[in-house]
C-alpha cells in the first residue's frame, strides 16, 4: 500500500513540477515580452539588458549594465547596412556599466545589436528599437567652394580611403601608424600623435586622417611647446578630422595650434586646464582655410602673466585665415572668447561664420573682430560681463538674430558710442576705450533680442537703451557715436556715408553678395536660445556640468574659484555626469545615468508630484538641430514666432533642464515617470499641470521664490536628481 502511495505520489509531484516550470517559463516570457514591448530592446536569448538607447548627430549610442560576460560586440544596421561590426575602442566600460558610441552615420533609422561574448564565442544579444540619426548643420563660410571640411563626407560617413586613429590616456604615447613621408612612396613609421601629424604635414600622405579621442587625455609626452600642432605645411589635398567620442572626451591641460592648413573639423572635445606657452584652447594661428570648429566645451586654462589673461588665454581664436566656421561651441565663463584678426590689414577675401554658439557667462571677445567679414548669427550671449561682439580696424560684422541676456554691452564699435560714453553721458575716449585705441569697423544689425541690463546706441537713433531703460539721445550725435547700424530687413545694405568715427571706415555688404555668401536658414533668436541650450558644445552636453549663479555671475569677471577648482580636480568622469554649481562644494556629485545629477540635499519628502505618462517612443530619441537649407536663399522664421517658451522648443531636447531665462523646467525626454521639487531649505513645492510643447513637456516655476532647489526625477534607470537656482 505504501509503495503504491509512494508511487502516486512521485507522480503527482513530477507533474506539479512541470506545471510549475511551464508557468515560470510562460512568466518570464511575458516578462520579456512587456520589457520588449515598452519599446527599449528586442530579445533574443537576452541576457544584456539596454539601459538607455538614441540616436544622435550623425551617431548612435546606448549603454548596458554588466551579464559578467567577458566582453561585447556591438553591430549597427540600417541606412542600407546590414549588422556592421563596430570598432572595439568604440565600447568602453565605465565601473559596472558598458557604453558604446558609434560615429559616421548617415541620417536616418538604425537599430544596435549588443552580443556578449564568454569564451571567444558570441552568446546571447540584444538589438534596440528604431534610432533616429540626424545630420549636423553644415551652414557657414567653411563650406565654400564646395569643400566638406573633415575626414567625413556631406553624408556624416567617413570619406574613402579614410584612416583612422583612437587616442586615449593609455595609447597617446604609443599609437602608431605607417605615414606615406616621400614622393616615392616610402613609409615611416611614427609614434605618438604628435609624430604622426608631422608625418603628414610632408604632404605625401593624402588619406583622409580621423583622430578619435576617447576619455580624458592629459598632456602626451611629444608636443609643440605645450600644445597638439596641426600644420599640413599650406598642402592641399589633405583633409582631417579631430573628434571626441561619446560625452566624456576631454583634452585636459593642453590645446590646439593650428596652421597652414585646411579642410580641418575639430568637434566633440572639452578643452581644459591648457598650460602651454601659446595658451589658447583652440588657435587658427595663419594660412588655414576650410576649417570647422563645432560642439565643444571651452573652459578655463591656466593663468597668463598679463591682468586679461586670469582665466587663461583665447579660447577659440582665429588670424590670419578664411573660410571657417565656429558653431554649436559652449563656452564656459571664458575670460577671452574669440580674438579674430591681427594684422591681415584688409577685409579682402577674409570670411568666417559664428552661429549657435553657447557664451555662457564668459565675459568679451564674442568676437572681437579686426579687418574681417564676420558673419555672427543665432548665437545665445548669456550673462556677459563685459561685452558681446566689437569691430575694430575696418571690420565688417553682420550682427544677426542673436539672444542677449544681461549681456552689459551687447555691440560695441572702437572709440564711438558705447565704447567711449561707457553708460555715462560725456565722451571720454581717454579713459572709456576697449579696443587698444584701434580704428573702428562697423556693425550691421537684424533681429536681434536683447533683454536685461545692457546699454546700446543704434545708428541715427533719437533714444537708446542704457542699463536696460529706454532713455533719450540727450548730447549724443547718434549718426556720429553708435554702435551698429540697425536694419530692418536682413538684405539691406549699409550705404558708403556711414563711417566709424576713427578710421572712417565702410561697411563691405558682403552679407548680400550672392557670390560670397552661402545658403542658410535663421532661427528667430527665441529658438536659437532653445537649440544652443538643446546641442552646443558635446554630445549630451558632456560630462561636466557647472550651475551659474545669474545674481552674481551675470556681472561678475572674476575668475569663479569654485569653478576653477572643480576643472583643475576633473580626473575624467568615468562615463557619469559631474555636476557642480557656484553654490556648491567641489566634491563632484555623480549619477548612473547621463542626465544632471546632484546630492540628495533637502527634504526626503514633497508634497505634491507629478505623474508622467511614460512614452515608448523615448529610448529611440534623437539629437538634432535644425538642419541647414538647400535653399540658395536666406529663409527667416522670426516673422511667424513669438516670444516665450512655447514657441522655442526644438523637436527634441536634452533630457531635463532649467531655463533661467523664462523660469521653466524642460522635460525633454519621456523616460521621466515622476517628478516633484523641494526647496534646499526643506521648503515643499506645489506643482502646477505640465503643458505640452512638441515633443518635451514644460513646468512653469515662474511663481516660486528666488532660491535653490532640488528636483527629484524618476527614470528608467531610478531615481535621479538635479538643482537649480531660482533667481
Amino acid at each position: 500500500m505504501l509503495r503504491k502511495i509512494d508511487k502516486h505520489f512521485i507522480l503527482i509531484l513530477g507533474v506539479g513540477l512541470v506545471l510549475a516550470l511551464f508557468v515560470v517559463g510562460c512568466f518570464m516570457k511575458h516578462v520579456v515580452s512587456f520589457f520588449a514591448c515598452a519599446g527599449l530592446f528586442v530579445v533574443a536569448n537576452a541576457q544584456v539588458s539596454l539601459q538607455t538607447a538614441s540616436g544622435a548627430l550623425e551617431s548612435a549610442y546606448a549603454e548596458w549594465a554588466s551579464d559578467g560576460s567577458d566582453s561585447y560586440n556591438v553591430y549597427y544596421s540600417g541606412a542600407g547596412a546590414s549588422d556592421v561590426k563596430v570598432d572595439a575602442p568604440l565600447i568602453r566600460k565605465y565601473g559596472s556599466k558598458y557604453r558604446v558610441d558609434v560615429v559616421g552615420l548617415k541620417a536616418g533609422s538604425y537599430t544596435l545589436k549588443v552580443a556578449s561574448v564568454k569564451g571567444g564565442k558570441e552568446t546571447a544579444s540584444t538589438t534596440s528599437k528604431s534610432l533616429t540619426v540626424k545630420a549636423h548643420d553644415r551652414a557657414g563660410f567653411a563650406f565654400s567652394n564646395g569643400h566638406v571640411p573633415g575626414a567625413y563626407k556631406v553624408d556624416g560617413s567617413l570619406k574613402d580611403g579614410a584612416v583612422v586613429l583612437y587616442i586615449s590616456e593609455s595609447t597617446k604615447n604609443t599609437v602608431k601608424l605607417n605615414v606615406v613621408t616621400s614622393n616615392k612612396g616610402a613609409v615611416t613609421e611614427c609614434v605618438g600623435l604628435q609624430n604622426i601629424l608631422t608625418g603628414f604635414k610632408k604632404g605625401f600622405d593624402k588619406r583622409p586622417l580621423a583622430i578619435r579621442l576617447i576619455g580624458n587625455v592629459t598632456d602626451p609626452e611629444v608636443t609643440d611647446k605645450g600644445d597638439i600642432t596641426i600644420d599640413m605645411g599650406k598642402k592641399e589635398g589633405l583633409s582631417m578630422t579631430v573628434e571626441g567620442i561619446g560625452n566624456d572626451a576631454t583634452a585636459n591641460g593642453w590645446g590646439f595650434r593650428v596652421k597652414g592648413t585646411q579642410d580641418l573639423e575639430i568637434r566633440n572635445i572639452g578643452i581644459m586646464n591648457v598650460d602651454s606657452d601659446e595658451g589658447d584652447n583652440i588657435t587658427l594661428q595663419q594660412d588655414n582655410q576650410y576649417v570647422w570648429v563645432h560642439n565643444n566645451d571651452f573652459f578655463y586654462g591656466h593663468a597668463g602673466s598679463d591682468k586679461d589673461q586670469a582665466k587663461g588665454d583665447g579660447a577659440l581664436d582665429c588670424k590670419l585665415s578664411t573660410y571657417v566656421t565656429f558653431s554649436y561651441n559652449h563656452f564656459w565663463d571664458n575670460g577671452k572668447s574669440n580674438l579674430l584678426g591681427l594684422k591681415e590689414g584688409s577685409s579682402d577675401g577674409y570670411y568666417i561664420t559664428y552661429h549657435h554658439n553657447w557664451y555662457d557667462h564668459s565675459d568679451s571677445r564674442h568676437p572681437r573682430v579686426r579687418y574681417y567679414n564676420a558673419h555672427v548669427y543665432n548665437n545665445y550671449y548669456d550673462g556677459n560681463a563685459k561685452y558681446g561682439a566689437g569691430s575694430t580696424l575696418g571690420s565688417s560684422v553682420f550682427m544677426e538674430a542673436n539672444y542677449f541676456r544681461n549681456c552689459k554691452y551687447p555691440m560695441m564699435t572702437s572709440l564711438q558710442g558705447t565704447d567711449v560714453y561707457a553708460s555715462a553721458t560725456k565722451r571720454d575716449p581717454t579713459n572709456n576705450g576697449t579696443f587698444s585705441k584701434e580704428a573702428g569697423g562697423t556693425i550691421k544689425a537684424y533681429n536681434n533680442y536683447m533683454e536685461g541690463s545692457y546699454t546700446f546706441i543704434p545708428y541715427g537713433a533719437s533714444k537708446y537703451m542704457l542699463k536696460g531703460k529706454e532713455t533719450a539721445i540727450g548730447d549724443i550725435d547718434s549718426k556720429v557715436d553708435f554702435d551698429a547700424y540697425v536694419v530692418t530687413s536682413r538684405n539691406d545694405q549699409v550705404p558708403s556715408s556711414v563711417k566709424s568715427y576713427e578710421g572712417a571706415n565702410t561697411y563691405s555688404n558682403f552679407d548680400t553678395d550672392k557670390s560670397i555668401m552661402y545658403s542658410y536658414t535663421v532661427d528667430s533668436p527665441e529658438q536659437a536660445v532653445a537649440n544652443v541650450r538643446a546641442y552646443a558644445g558635446r554630445l549630451q552636453g558632456g560630462d561636466f556640468k557647472w550651475v551659474f549663479d545669474n545674481s552674481v555671475d551675470d556681472a561678475s569677471s572674476d575668475v569663479n574659484q569654485a569653478l576653477k577648482d572643480a576643472l583643475m580636480a576633473y580626473k575624467g568622469g568615468n562615463g557619469e555626469v559631474m555636476e557642480y554649481s557656484s553654490s556648491s562644494s567641489v566634491a563632484p556629485q555623480s549619477s548612473s545615468s547621463d542626465i544632471q545629477s546632484s546630492s540628495s540635499e533637502g527634504s526626503s519628502e514633497s508634497s505634491s508630484s507629478v505623474i508622467l505618462d511614460p512614452d515608448p517612443e523615448s529610448s529611440s530619441s534623437s539629437e538634432s538641430p535644425k538642419s541647414s537649407s538647400s535653399s540658395e536663399k536666406v529663409e527667416s522664421s522670426s516673422s511667424s514666432q513669438t516670444t516665450g517658451i512655447a514657441n522655442v522648443m526644438p523637436a527634441v531636447s536634452r533630457e531635463i533642464f532649467y531655463d533661467s531665462r523664462s523660469a521653466h523646467l524642460v522635460i525633454g525626454t519621456s523616460d521621466v515617470s515622476r517628478l516633484d521639487i523641494v526647496g534646499i531649505d526643506g521648503r515643499r513645492v506645489h506643482l502646477a499641470s505640465l503643458k505640452i510643447v512638441g515633443d518635451a513637456r514644460v513646468l512653469d516655476l515662474s511663481t516660486l521664490r528666488a532660491g535653490v532647489y532640488i528636483v527629484r526625477f524618476k527614470t528608467l534607470l531610478g531615481l535621479r536628481t538635479m538643482k537649480f537656482v531660482k533667481n
